[in-house]
């Protein structure tokens, strides 16, 4: 249990830039280094997690200590993943205009930056490296990433819900649909 923990606790503690900059890290913890889940299990983890209302580092964290130890796992892992957060926002906000006026804290922030775009974008390659892709999922791939695409350069705001719900939609048409052609 205090595993658990620690190793959600960890993850807390140097992660910065939210849930999607630790999918490496906590792919890397739970599939490769304790093999708590294999790669597909993660996958599906992220995808419930995404979907799901709250944070994905948390319904992650949840997940997989309820995997391990349910309700007292779950609960565990979820204090493990916020624990650092309030400790490290408390105290930033004991000194936030100290803070914040520190060039070197400015320049700092300037390079989590940098390095948390790049987390995401890792993450989300890793995904899509690790998805089984058929002619199915190309299709919704690109239609998902045209419709961002158009909506980005037309300046147009557009919830991400939205993108995920319209996916999920078109799952079940093209799932139903190529049962249907199965079955006949």
């Amino acid at each position: 249990m205090f595993k658990l923990f620690f190793i959600f606790f960890k993850l807390g503690l140097f992660t910065f830039g939210g849930g999607y900059a630790m999918i490496p890290l906590i792919k890397e913890t739970i599939v490769n280094k304790n093999k708590w889940m294999t790669e597909d299990e993660m996958l599906e983890v992220i995808a419930i997690a995404e979907s799901t209302p709250g944070p994905i580092a948390i319904n992650m964290a949840t997940y997989i200590g309820y995997k391990q130890k349910k309700l007292l796992g779950g609960l565990i892992s979820t204090l493990g993943v916020i624990l650092p957060s309030i400790i490290i926002i408390f105290s930033i906000s004991l000194f936030l205009d100290e803070f914040m006026q520190n060039q070197y804290i400015q320049y700092a922030f300037t390079g989590i930056k940098c390095a948390v775009s790049f987390l995401i974008l890792k993450a989300g390659f890793s995904m899509f490296i690790k998805a089984k892709r058929d002619l199915f999922f190309n299709i919704i791939f690109i239609l998902i990433l045209s419709t961002i695409i158009i909506l980005e350069i037309n300046s147009k705001s557009f919830s991400s819900i939205y993108l995920i719900l319209i996916g999920g939609i078109i799952g079940i048409i093209f799932n139903n649909i190529k049962k249907a052609k199965e079955n006949n």
